[in-house]
């Protein structure tokens, strides 16, 4: 009997070992656990069970939420000059003139039609479903700053293009202007192919140095990942609770299938044209796509997803060229978002908009979807100007404020399904 007992006792040690052992092989199975045993704690902390007083639960979530801080702190780091690095390196890799055209109009096109296809997507659904239409929802007054932001005018178009181009670098850099650091970076990677070679030399191998540093960090920031992903999953449930997204469903459902249906079609692209099935995608960008929900910044998780294509055989310099710009400007998912945000912002505000101003609002979206920096949050304030652009009171941003976390971790991981997508069908671009 106690030898039996002992053999029995002796195998669940074995399989605890080999349980643990997988799982600190698998980082997507430990962010996956850290996601629910922080969705759980935040629950019961948080204002549904209200096993603590808010203010402690708050104080609480901050103290969990601290790796996550940690962990985006040091990604925030490096995120200039990885950006930077990698797309001067990755086009000063491309072979020749005629095949860096060639990459460029493939991704500009691919970007321009899926943000365009997702703004179209999301203004259906929210037309069809409705999920603004008879609620009754209480609109209190937006803080004054969102509420200062600026209307979008179409006259000043022109002055918004040319203010594009980064005229101090040097301000670009320390205010995190992350577009303007891309379009440095394109520009110093076209004028170094067109020197002398032994001239971008000494410049691209510093540059190169400069990408393995920062990816040595990156290294360090990722032992923090499932901590970050448990801290900030449980701060949210504190922050938000269960009853806050019983109360939106409507709204939050239609977001939800619409950025399923963009995944859909991304997963139908890499099929078609990337040659990869479903399968084997998630079985190899699950753990970057697990780290870009929890983290709500496809900027955050910027080097994970290079190294996901790298995984699936995208070629160094296009992974580099077309993940660090994907990041910055491919950003269907965002501009679906929005599609149906404003769309249920006008729908309970009674405001009806014609065909043509529905049509204006998808170029404006789509265009300001494209430019938005992939960090958390940054919807809301591009919401609100767009808002105020077409007569919609901005209000009721105050409504969609609380479920915003929710719906920009979804998004943020369409936004990467979309980088990696990218990168894979451009991946024989430069043959």
């Amino acid at each position: 009997m106690l030898n039996q007992t002992g053999s029995e006792l002796d195998r669940l040690i074995q399989q605890s070992s080999k349980l643990r052992i997988w799982a600190r092989s698998r980082l997507w199975a430990q962010v996956l656990a850290a996601m629910v045993l922080g969705i759980g704690s935040g629950t019961l902390l948080g204002p549904t069970v209200g096993w603590v007083r808010p203010k402690t639960a708050g104080m609480i979530g901050d103290w969990l939420a601290l790796p996550g801080q940690l962990f985006l702190g040091l990604i925030a780091i490096v995120l200039v000059p990885l950006v930077f690095s990698s797309i001067v390196s990755g086009l000063a890799g491309v072979s020749s003139n005629e095949a860096m055209r060639k990459l460029g109009l493939r991704l500009g096109l691919f970007i321009l039609s899926t943000t365009f296809l997702a703004a179209w997507i999301g203004i259906s659904l929210a037309q069809l479903i409705g999920p603004g239409m008879g609620l009754d929802l209480p609109v209190e007054s937006l803080a004054p700053a969102a509420a200062a932001t600026q209307s979008f005018d179409l006259t000043r178009l022109p002055d918004m293009v040319a203010g594009v181009l980064p005229t101090n670098p040097a301000a670009s850099v320390i205010q995190g202007d992350l577009l303007a650091i891309v379009i440095l970076a394109v520009l110093t990677g076209i004028a170094a192919t067109q020197i002398q070679k032994e001239k971008a030399v000494p410049f691209l191998a510093l540059l190169d140095s400069l990408m393995s540093i920062s990816m040595t960090i990156v290294k360090w920031a990722m032992l923090l990942s499932p901590l970050a992903v448990f801290g900030l999953m449980a701060q949210l449930m504190i922050q938000i609770g269960v009853d806050s997204l019983l109360g939106l469903l409507s709204y939050i459902g239609t977001v939800l299938l619409g950025l399923l249906l963009l995944f859909l079609i991304y997963a139908v692209v890499l099929r078609v044209l990337g040659g990869l099935g479903f399968r084997s995608f998630l079985s190899v960008a699950g753990s970057n796509l697990l780290l870009a929900f929890s983290t709500s910044s496809s900027s955050a998780v910027m080097p994970s997803t290079i190294q996901t294509a790298r995984q699936f055989h995208v070629p160094d310099d296009v992974a580099h060229l077309v993940i660090p710009l994907g990041a910055t400007m491919n950003m269907a998912g965002t501009a679906l978002y929005q599609s149906v945000a404003i769309l249920f912002l006008a729908q309970i505000s009674g405001v009806d908009l014609s065909m043509s101003e529905t049509m204006l609002l998808v170029g404006t979206l789509v265009a300001s979807s494209i430019g938005a920096p992939g960090t958390p949050g940054v919807s809301i304030a591009i919401l609100a100007s767009v808002a105020a652009g077409f007569g919609i009171p901005a209000t009721g941003l105050v409504i969609i404020l609380g479920v915003d976390r929710l719906l920009d971790m979804s998004r943020t991981v369409v936004n990467v399904t979309g980088d990696i997508t990218a990168a894979v069908i451009m991946k024989n671009a430069l043959d």
